[in-house]
């Protein structure tokens, strides 16, 4: 039977209400596994396992169990290890690594930042703010148009000039809330958004990171700008002790029903 990892935490941080349970159906009793200073947070791991609602809300409630008597290092949904002893051994291994991450991310949670462009918006936005476009936008309108080679021709100076935009605008995101968290994470690239960024803020500054989210939203109206969490630190805890199981996704991605 190979060995479903929730979390990691210090061995004097183990308590987990009695009765506790994870993923599986049905679901599979919560058991702690022990290395030095380091106490692993685990269950037996179900065959076929997906990230259907019901395990994805069970990966979270484990972590928000275990984080009620101290810091977590959560491990992302579908992380499975062949067996119990796998991961003591991976513990034993990077005890000094997870040590420091359990100081570093202690009393601290993740948000997570994307922003895309408002389609609308940014054409004005692009169309007030550089000459170049706005002065051959006006040439063309006093033709009646233009001709087919000049409507071309700002079709894709605008197509240039909003991706140009993009890179402003993802640098602008990053910048505007960094000096407010401690650590920053950037996340891979996905279509439709020009920023993926993590943000790990102390929890006693949660409403002052929020703010600066909104001042972001009303100083960029031509952004959308979304704001995940607070999460579990997953963004600042790799590498974890255990590999991912086949199509298993995060907790705070979309559950199948």
């Amino acid at each position: 039977m190979s060995t479903y990892v929730y979390g990691i935490t210090a061995r004097s941080h183990t308590a987990v209400p009695d009765g506790t349970t994870g993923v599986g159906e049905p679901p599979e009793p919560i058991r702690i596994l022990t290395e030095g200073e380091l106490a692993a947070i685990v269950s037996d791991s179900p065959e076929g396992l997906r990230p259907k609602r019901r395990d994805l809300l069970a990966h979270q409630n484990v972590l928000a169990q275990a984080e009620a008597s101290g810091c977590v290092l959560p491990m992302r949904f579908g992380s499975v290890a062949p067996d119990d002893a796998s991961v003591t051994g991976v513990l034993a291994e990077r005890a000094e690594h997870y040590l420091e991450r359990l100081r570093a991310l202690d009393g601290k949670v993740e948000y997570n930042i994307k922003a895309t462009h408002v389609e609308e918006a940014v054409l004005h936005h692009v169309m007030a703010t550089n000459a170049e476009v706005r002065s051959l936008a006006e040439a063309n309108r006093k033709a009646g148009g233009g001709s087919y080679e000049q409507k071309l021709q700002l079709g894709e100076m605008v197509a240039s000039a909003v991706k140009a935009q993009e890179g402003e605008d993802a640098v602008a995101v990053q910048q505007a809330l960094e000096p407010l968290a401690a650590a920053v994470s950037v996340g891979p690239e996905s279509t439709g958004w020009l920023a993926n960024v993590s943000f790990l803020v102390a929890r006693d500054s949660a409403q002052e990171f929020l703010a600066a989210v909104e001042e972001l939203r009303s100083s960029h109206p031509h952004l959308e700008v979304r704001a995940n969490g607070p999460l579990p630190p997953y963004s600042f805890v790799e590498p974890g002790p255990a590999g991912h199981a086949e199509q298993a996704g995060q907790p705070e991605a979309a559950a199948q029903d």
